[in-house]
């Protein structure tokens, strides 16, 4: 008897030990682990540093079950470490893209479309132009987060000099205020680049001018009358000698060093821009006044977007959907545009926004120029819509107006090659 007790016994505490086992088994590895999202912004570090971690911990304690990892790149590193990840199918679950290099993913099915997963209510909180911007062949495939505007700064004394009291509103005030300011001043009144990879200003007054870019097809619609019109109105002024001739050489640092040096009238630039006027030459900046961008015949004025995408092969969509609206949403996009001195993309925070700025005693010149800056966002848009293969076009129409400018093409043969090369880069 005692034999089988003791045997009972060890029999007893065996059991017990397996389940034991098990148990500490299920409690060290069986339990599921928090999802981590990956999070890519774009060169926010370590300026936002503080920022973004105190807007993570508090998604965190509003979503116990979801661990976010934030992730910044060097912004000329995301491009090819987006194509990268997307291509090996490692891709982080959210990512602060531009809508011109998103579309180019986009058209290939990369990211999630955003229309099956959001309610119209949701949708409708954002800016109406500004959704639409991140739209490509009835796909939505970026939230809209921040914004920004250009305006003009213009030099109050250049322009009394030629006897001005005001900036020119459009282009056709643009010409002649132009053409004044040399005669009387000797100095030129702006300078925009045509200089390929830089800016895009020249390619939006195109669309400013009445120029359609593109059909419903994607080809070419600027060989137009309107198209020969824009065209025309830069060979004249560069052949008239109102442009200065570095506009074919030099990108819009050439026009920042101008206006900083009083040699130029007026500057069309970002509203935070005025902190570096100030900083750099503080004679110019206590003389410089903001006005709304120049403008064509369609009251258009352009916008810079920054969004967010969610890459098609995601494992986390919900989560990563939901962590998207969350720093997107109207507090955190203020809070944000507050820090970082951007616009927000929400109708609510734009008010908020716009509330803030009005009950600044602060009369400055920087305060005046974020003013200008979010009044004219109401009506701002995308004037480049996002296409596969855009990132050629300034190419291709800057490359080709450079030749009319110089008389080496007529403005109807160098509209003419622009287009054909453009339709050559359309998939049939």
């Amino acid at each position: 008897m005692l034999k089988n007790s003791k045997l009972g016994l060890i029999f007893f505490w065996s059991i017990i030990g397996v389940f034991s086992c098990i148990l500490v088994s299920c409690s060290n590895h069986s339990l599921p682990e928090k999802p981590e999202l990956q999070f890519w912004t774009m060169q926010l570090q370590p300026d936002f540093t503080i920022y973004f971690n105190r807007l993570i911990t508090k998604f965190e304690q509003n979503n116990s079950d979801i661990k976010v990892k934030w992730v910044d790149i060097p912004w000329d590193a995301m491009e090819s470490k987006i194509l990268s990840s997307v291509s090996s199918n490692t891709a982080p679950d959210v990512v602060n893209l531009n809508p011109n290099f998103a579309s180019l993913l986009a058209s290939r099915g990369a990211w999630l479309d955003l229309n099956a997963h959001l309610s119209l209510s949701t949708i409708q909180q954002y800016l109406p132009k500004i959704w639409q911007a991140n739209s490509l062949n009835q796909v939505t495939f970026g939230v809209p987060w921040y914004l920004t505007t250009d305006i003009l700064f213009y030099n109050t004394e250049i322009l009394s000099k030629a006897g001005l009291d005001q900036p020119p509103a459009n282009y056709m005030e643009l010409a002649t205020v132009a053409k004044k300011i040399k005669e009387k001043t000797g100095k030129y009144a702006f300078f925009m680049t045509f200089l390929p990879g830089d800016s895009n200003e020249v390619l939006e007054s195109l669309v400013q001018m009445g120029v359609q870019l593109f059909d419903s097809e994607g080809k070419s619609a600027f060989d137009s009358p309107e198209g020969i019109a824009a065209f025309k109105y830069w060979v004249d002024l560069y052949q008239g000698g109102i442009l200065p001739p570095e506009v074919l050489t030099q990108g819009h640092r050439e026009a920042v060093a101008l206006y900083q040096s009083g040699q130029l009238a007026m500057l069309s630039t970002g509203a935070e821009f005025f902190k570096s006027i100030i900083t750099n030459s503080p004679n110019i900046a206590r003389i410089t006044q903001s006005a709304p961008a120049i403008t064509g015949k369609n009251g258009k004025r352009g916008v810079a977007i920054m969004n967010l995408v969610i890459p098609q092969d995601s494992k986390q969509i919900s989560a990563a959907v939901k962590f998207a609206l969350f720093v997107t949403n109207s507090q955190n996009q203020v809070e944000f545009a507050q820090a970082a001195n951007v616009l927000p993309s929400t109708i609510e925070g734009l008010k908020k926004y716009e509330k803030t700025l009005s009950t600044q005693k602060n009369n400055s010149g920087l305060a005046r120029a974020r003013q200008v800056s979010t009044q004219q966002l109401q009506s701002a848009e995308v004037l480049i819509p996002p296409r596969r293969g855009g990132d050629q076009l300034q190419k291709i129409i800057y490359e080709n107006l450079q030749a009319a400018m110089l008389g080496e093409k007529t403005i109807e043969s160098a509209l003419k090659e622009a287009a054909q090369q453009w339709d050559l880069l359309v998939p049939n």
